[in-house]
């Protein structure tokens, strides 16, 4: 199923357990559902915080209150921040919302796909049930880019004896019409038998040029070597991993 693999996409090289990569994926959880809340309120005041130079209110921040949400990785704990006045209501966890079923799938959905401005509200639409400001997604964007693209971006090792790469093919709506896309899946088997989606790429359809970027971005991020490359009979598959890493035997 498509979201075991982009749960695997946040697993960090040294993980040891499915319980290393449950941790893992609570912290990432938390940590982007408080950006998420801290962009609310950011978008309620209509300033940054310590931006006092564009603050148009008498409202202000009032610090936070801490509240634990049930979720499918385990209880996490968060700060919900507060204004002066009292007046924030934030709509992602709501006020005496704990349960947090169905949202997982969205926040790890974002990770594997990037933040485009049309990903963003597309997912915010199916989080809220509504359909939120520009200015709120600008602010949510803001919040997790860093924390997305240190994921998709972090080094990899030097070397891996086995690297499987194949595509799950699946349908999505897109501007009201019903598309087909391409999930580009690569995962490494390192010198240690230890197991690491190396990453998550979306394509319109599967090729071998495309592989030829995945593989060149491989190389970018430090995998100088790879012993056996496992893949499918896709035409022309074979050349581009010979470009990239010529001494690789091909299964």
């Amino acid at each position: 199923m498509p979201k075991e693999f982009l749960a695997q996409f946040i697993k960090e090289n040294d993980f040891k357990s499915t319980d290393d990569v449950q941790a893992a994926l609570r912290d990432l959880f938390a940590s982007t559902m408080q950006g998420m809340l801290e962009a609310e309120l950011e978008t309620h005041l209509g300033y940054a915080k310590y931006d006092t130079k564009n603050k148009a209110t008498d409202n202000s921040r009032n610090g936070h209150s801490r509240k634990t949400l049930t979720s499918e990785y385990g209880d996490v704990e968060i700060a919900v921040p507060r204004d002066r006045k009292g007046e924030f209501e934030p709509e992602i966890i709501k006020k005496h919302q704990t349960n947090t079923v169905g949202i997982e799938e969205q926040v790890i959905a974002l990770y594997a796909r990037g933040v485009s401005t049309r990903d963003i509200q597309a997912h915010l639409h199916q989080l809220y049930g509504l359909d939120v400001s520009p200015t709120l997604i600008s602010n949510i964007t803001d919040k997790l880019l860093p924390m997305i693209t240190q994921w998709q971006s972090r080094p990899l090792q030097s070397v891996y004896a086995v690297v499987f790469l194949d595509a799950i093919h699946y349908k999505v709506k897109q501007d009201g019409q019903v598309v087909n896309k391409a999930a580009y899946m690569v995962v490494g088997i390192d010198l240690e038998g230890q197991k690491d989606v190396l990453g998550i790429w979306i394509g319109e359809n599967e090729s071998a040029k495309f592989w030829l970027t995945v593989l060149n971005e491989l190389k970018r991020r430090g995998v100088e070597d790879i012993l056996i490359t496992c893949v499918d009979n896709l035409k022309g598959f074979s050349e581009a991993i010979a470009a990239c890493y010529p001494k690789s035997d091909i299964q």
